[in-house]
């Protein structure tokens, strides 16, 4: 009885050691996280799918789904979002003429408008005392209900 995994009688590898069959793939299969499978989350996450609606159209478990992928179902649309402007700048920059347009109008509905130029003041304001100074400058003018204690400090 001869099964896909075990090798050809007499078999050796490169070095001349003999061929080992492979391991046995029994048990539960590995899940793959591969770009096509980050891309694939991220489009669907990105469209409103919710976890439940990814995992089973992926085929995994939710909480498998939230392991490998928890980047991509919190930041799915931003990455979307990013690809979609990369494949768009890269066409605006071949001079592909629509592209060019698309680009133009999302960066103007998301671009903030440009800042008003300020009057131009004629006194510049005094710049702001620091707690020490102020301090200081209060101990050296002392209230004038004291009485005669402080007439016999000179003062500036």
């Amino acid at each position: 009885m001869t099964d896909d995994f075990s090798p050809e009688p007499g078999a050796v590898d490169l070095f001349g050691n003999p061929v080992e069959p492979l391991r046995d793939r029994r048990g539960r299969p590995c899940f793959r996280k591969d770009k096509a499978n980050q891309d694939f989350v991220a489009a669907r996450r990105a469209a409103g799918w919710s976890h439940e609606m990814i995992a089973v159209e992926l085929g995994c478990d939710e909480k498998t789904l939230r392991k490998y992928f928890s980047r991509e179902l919190q930041h799915g649309r931003l990455m979307v979002e990013g690809m979609c402007l990369d494949v768009l700048m890269k066409r605006a920059r071949e001079g592909h003429t629509p592209s060019v347009r698309q680009l133009q109008e999302r960066i103007d509905r998301v671009a903030p408008p440009a800042p008003k130029p300020k009057p131009e003041r004629e006194t510049p304001k005094p710049e702001p005392k620091g707690k020490k100074q102020a301090r200081l400058e209060a101990a050296a003018r002392p209230a004038e209900d004291y009485g005669s204690l402080y007439d016999r400090i000179p003062r500036q």
